[in-house]
């Protein structure tokens, strides 16, 4: 698993001392995942980005990961970047129980979590629909986001 200290000194510097959750602001799916997690995480442990924000595509191209399609969240929890299934299922340990039940998918044969996560990932805007826009959170969950635009004074 890639770690933080594996980014760009710019990206390092900007996530060191968070745990954050970006996703694609676009899909339907991902965006349900993303709301899940604002339910679950009721000690806002995590900020949150959007995949399509500069933060976003910084770490996908950081990773060596595509930018045109995201098809994948990126969850980094305490310094490791989980991506695929490991992802959810870094995400789920986090939050605690019942959720945490859910981390025994990191235990998966990558033989079978890496065939299963391309596939959902490759058809999830056929399977679950697809945003015109990013969603925008609300001025509350918006403070969590740490690739919000800076507002006008």
């Amino acid at each position: 698993m890639p770690r933080l200290d594996d980014l760009p000194p710019s990206l390092h510097a900007q996530l060191t001392g968070r745990d954050l959750i970006v996703f694609d602001g676009e899909c339907v799916l991902c965006s349900g995942f993303f709301r899940l997690m604002v339910r679950l995480d009721r000690d806002k442990r995590f900020s949150f980005a959007h995949a399509q924000s500069d933060l976003g595509t910084s770490l996908y191209t950081a990773l060596n990961l595509p930018v045109d399609e995201f098809e994948t969240n990126l969850i980094l929890i305490d310094g490791v970047i989980y991506t695929g299934i490991d992802s959810f299922a870094a995400a789920m340990r986090a939050v605690g129980w019942p959720w945490r039940a859910l981390a025994f998918l990191r235990y998966l044969p990558p033989a079978v979590k890496r065939p299963l996560y391309a596939r959902i990932a490759r058809n999830r805007y056929a399977l679950f629909g697809r945003y015109d826009t990013c969603m925008m959170p609300d001025a509350d969950l918006l403070e969590r986001f740490i690739d919000r635009p800076v507002r006008a004074a």
